[in-house]
């Protein structure tokens, strides 16, 4: 496929309509959206899916797929880290990113849409789910990455998880303003996250051999807004030739010859995020070799063998396609959630004028 580079305005429907039917097509009946046709699923890539229907316009679809997260949001406030191709959980240990990411998914559908009263409608939601994650902040401000069986909190931190929480603050945040509700937890809780995640590398990773290998570690807090542009401009840059392999995409880890296509996308949000708009384009411009004809695509490639592995086509791959499009080309209201802080200017505003 020739490369498609996207500017400002340049939405590729044409290209992108019929990923966002494949999300639509692996959808169940009752909103929940598998990893693939009668696959899996969990609540993370649930929601990213369910956000590139969203972009690509499906609102029914998209509203049915937060209906189901408000089924099966248990008692406590999470949800279970997977879920069986019945729909039935295959743990009962509950991931703090995952839980945390509701946040997002309810945000990004109110700037897409303009409809404040989706944020009404599921505030409670993501209330209790934050409620939850909060309980698993430590003193340093570091996020345990879980809840165990027997619901003790397992004692370690992920940079990646912590820094998609962050996000996830924010648009907590947001949400909080949209509905009258007090979001003063919500900001203490992002601003000692983030001062853990910049300044206490030994709060992460404790137990566990290090995560600096995988690319996420690497772009997430650029991503989501944990560093300033210019910190994140700097980071990407030192480990740019570890990470990306040219014309084929963003490597998941730096020490194996495998690009997959749902880090190149969320490299090119964080590409975005630092204003490396050109870069950004190019980025995602090598990505759709790797689209099927029916609009999926392929997890990654594994490019020593020259295969495609593993043999799947995610849902979740696809709706960081759509995202990152979106991003690209800024064409919905929600084109910018991913690649810049929004909501504090708001609230400090929103405080300058209560002080008045």
């Amino acid at each position: 496929m020739s490369r498609v580079l996207l500017a400002k305005g340049q939405y590729p429907e044409r290209l992108l309509r019929p990923t966002v039917a494949y999300i639509a097509r692996c959808q169940k009946s009752d909103g929940a959206i598998p990893w693939f046709p009668e696959g899996p699923l969990d609540p993370w890539d649930h929601l990213e899916s369910a956000m590139g229907l969203a972009v690509g316009g499906a609102l029914e679809a998209a509203r049915a797929a937060f209906a189901w997260l408000e089924a099966t949001q248990r008692e406590d406030g999470s949800w279970p880290a997977n879920f069986d191709a019945q729909g039935q959980p295959t743990t009962p240990r509950a991931e703090s990113n995952f839980v945390a990411y509701v946040a997002t998914g309810v945000c990004h559908y109110v700037l897409c849409t303009g409809d404040d009263a989706f944020a009404e409608r599921y505030w409670p939601m993501v209330r209790r789910a934050l409620a939850w994650v909060l309980t698993l902040q430590g003193p340093a401000g570091d996020i345990a990455w879980a809840r165990d069986e027997d619901g003790a909190p397992c004692d370690d931190a992920l940079v990646t998880g912590c820094a998609s929480i962050y996000k996830s603050l924010e648009c907590a945040i947001d949400l909080a303003q949209r509905v009258g509700d007090d979001p003063t937890a919500y900001l203490a809780a992002r601003s000692r996250l983030g001062e853990a995640l910049r300044h206490r590398p030994e709060r992460f990773d404790r137990t566990w051999e290090s995560k600096a290998r995988f690319s996420m570690d690497w772009f997430y807090p650029v991503l989501t807004g944990v560093l300033t542009p210019d910190e994140g401009k700097a980071r990407l840059a030192a480990r740019w030739d570890e990470f990306v392999e040219p014309g084929l995409g963003c490597r998941c880890v730096a020490d194996q010859p495998w690009v997959t296509i749902a880090e190149s996308c969320e490299l090119t949000l964080a590409l975005l995020a630092t204003g490396q708009r050109q870069r950004a384009a190019e980025l995602f411009s090598w990505l759709h070799d790797w689209r099927t004809a029916d609009g999926a695509y392929w997890t990654g490639y594994q490019f020593a063998e020259k295969v495609l592995w593993p043999e799947e086509q995610p849902t979740w791959t696809a709706g960081a396609v759509l995202l990152a499009a979106d991003a690209l080309t800024e064409t919905t209201g929600a084109a910018r959630l991913l690649t810049g802080a929004r909501a504090l200017p708001a609230f400090r505003t929103a405080q300058a004028q209560r002080s008045r």
